[in-house]
């Protein structure tokens, strides 16, 4: 069974998506943190939120997340049979 191109967009933004709001919080640093800050702003705003890197390794592990999922998908563990005879649900 073949999967169709905007089946596998999809599926790999929602991957991309949810990876992303995963690697948010690593490597920021507040205001606070630092000891710098502007006069009126919340002590636990950013300095610094390096997003470039960060949808670098969004799209890095969304796509290692996507491999292994489509390969499992391929060699038979993902099909609808198995998920529904694991779940206990008649096919």
């Amino acid at each position: 069974m073949a999967v169709q191109i905007s089946t596998a967009l999809a599926i790999y933004f929602v991957i991309w998506w949810i990876a992303l709001f995963l690697t948010l919080p690593f490597g920021v640093r507040s205001q606070h943190e630092d000891g710098i800050g502007a006069p009126g702003t919340d002590p636990g705003a950013p300095v610094l939120t390096g997003m470039k890197r960060k949808l670098i390794w969004t799209t890095i592990i969304s796509a290692i997340i996507y491999g292994l999922g489509l390969a499992a998908y391929h060699a038979g563990y993902l099909s609808l049979e198995r998920l529904s005879k694991m779940m206990g649900m008649p096919f």
